[in-house]
């Protein structure tokens, strides 16, 4: 039965959103980043490139939700000191993986996905993998992140492209590539 179908009968969709409310407060009363046996979310951790193995694990962190408030400025009245809100260049989930890579100072980050949200928090499960594991080392699949050290914090995961505005290619991305700010400078000094 697909899944949607599953959840549009009433009985199962409230059992579905009690299992979540619960585990929400359960993820509350956890400390902020927290390594985890399975991820929450089986389907999503294996399409991004999980598996049960030695070298592979998993682990949530939960990040503030809520915009980003400008320095208020008292000198001179200019547009750009009226607007309160601050857009962020980076997503919640690119600050969540650069977060996990501090935190676990060894590993590299592969991907991630929400796991849940409330009114205050978003919840990120991230994949990490040992580079330097024999495990991941000989997998064809995996074993190319060896050579590819810091990742996270070069902008080269999914969550970080996003941001970045690599997601396209062709005609539209003309000016995202190698970057916007290398693309403007080319630009600038012609």
């Amino acid at each position: 039965m697909e899944f949607k179908k599953y959840l549009s009968n009433p009985k199962i969709r409230k059992e579905y959103t009690d299992l979540i409310r619960q585990r929400l407060i359960q993820w509350r009363k956890e400390p902020a980043v927290n390594r985890i046996e399975h991820p929450t979310n089986l389907a999503s951790a294996r399409r991004l490139g999980y598996k049960a193995k030695q070298g592979i694990i998993v682990a949530r962190i939960r990040i503030k939700r809520g915009q980003k408030m400008r320095p208020r400025i008292n000198k001179g009245r200019r547009s750009k000191h009226m607007n309160p809100r601050l857009t962020l260049e980076k997503s919640y989930q690119a600050v969540a993986e650069q977060r996990i890579a501090k935190y676990y100072k060894n590993l590299e980050v592969l991907n991630s996905y929400r796991a849940g949200k409330d009114g205050l928090h978003y919840w990120y499960e991230i994949i990490l993998i040992d580079p330097k594991h024999p495990a991941v080392m000989s997998d064809k699949e995996l074993g190319w992140i060896s050579g590819h050290r810091r990742r996270v914090f070069r902008g080269l995961t999914s969550a970080a492209r996003k941001s970045r505005g690599l997601r396209g290619k062709g005609k539209g991305f003309e000016k995202s590539r190698p970057s916007r700010t290398a693309n403007w400078k080319r630009r600038l000094f012609v």
